[in-house]
């Protein structure tokens, strides 16, 4: 449990961890990668995640590769084609949620102290639900019109952002760290 009770949290630039390469075959080890390279560069604590989706019948794929699926610079539009393309691939055409594959978002959230302490805290969230070969929905991002939560007949594209808040992999794992870190 931590004495401090109030954080000023500061969003870092995404081009603080430019060249910082996720190299790591996890996604715990990715997010450590990631909270280390920061520390450093703000030579204080730090808060980074990983996060992807997974889905069991491609082999975990996108999995670490979610975000660069279809190649390095590959557009959400394209990484859905390729994910629809390896279900249909695998025999997935269903537009049934019963039918449809099982999926999970997954987040992993470190935090450091700094950038040479020795015991990070760890935790992580998961979202279950399936894959639909056919999008639905405006809102989000990535995977969300495909994506179908299991406590719902929304896709994650069709929620308002407070709803997906309340159920996602990031959410689970900010609430998670929370916790953790105020002992509650």
């Amino acid at each position: 449990m931590f004495a401090q009770t109030s954080v000023n949290i500061e969003a870092a630039e995404a081009s603080m961890l430019e060249g910082v390469e996720e190299s790591a075959p996890t996604f715990v080890e990715n997010a450590l990668i990631k909270a280390r390279a920061l520390a450093e560069k703000v030579n204080g604590a730090t808060l980074a995640d990983d996060s992807g989706l997974v889905v069991p019948c491609l082999n975990g794929a996108p999995g670490i590769y979610s975000s660069r699926y279809c190649g390095e610079n590959a557009s959400d539009a394209e990484n859905n084609a390729k994910l629809v393309r390896e279900l249909q691939m695998q025999g997935y055409s269903s537009q049934d949620p019963e039918a449809a594959p099982e999926a999970f978002f997954y987040c992993v959230l470190v935090y450091l102290e700094g950038p040479r302490y020795p015991t990070p805290l760890m935790c992580e969230g998961i979202w279950r639900g399936r894959i639909l070969i056919a999008p639905r929905g405006d809102s989000g991002f990535g995977y969300d019109p495909h994506f179908l939560p299991d406590e719902g007949a929304r896709t994650a594209a069709e929620l308002s952002m407070q709803e997906k808040n309340a159920q996602s992999h990031r959410g689970q794992a900010c609430r998670a760290m929370r916790s953790l870190m105020l002992g509650a």
